[in-house]
């Protein structure tokens, strides 16, 4: 499985609005074959601070989930949300994993 961290800094005056919007993603990302889970996580001392949490089944479901319409409505909705650029950054999941442990 492949695990990605989206960091994102949000705009004190978007926060609720980014919530809203990534929520929405969200929910329509877990019904995607290709996604084990998608969190939504805010920082409780910084509150335009989130972590997206992206579990895919394969090193190829990443380019499939940006192909969807509601990836892209999110992109194009939060664009302007933010602070700065948002970052991502890969991880590979090393238990449990998909030999039992």
């Amino acid at each position: 499985m492949l695990v990605v961290h989206v960091h994102v800094h949000v705009k004190t005056e978007s926060i609720e609005a980014f919530k809203r919007a990534s929520i929405a993603n969200a929910k329509e990302s877990v019904r995607e074959p290709g996604i084990a889970r998608f969190d939504v996580i805010q920082n409780n001392e910084d509150p335009g601070r989130f972590i997206l949490v992206e579990v895919y089944r394969t090193a190829e479901d990443p380019a499939r989930h940006k192909e969807t319409a509601h990836y892209a409505t999110w992109r194009d909705t939060v664009a302007d949300m933010m602070a700065e650029p948002r970052q991502a950054v890969k991880f590979e999941n090393i238990f449990p994993d998909d030999q039992g442990w």
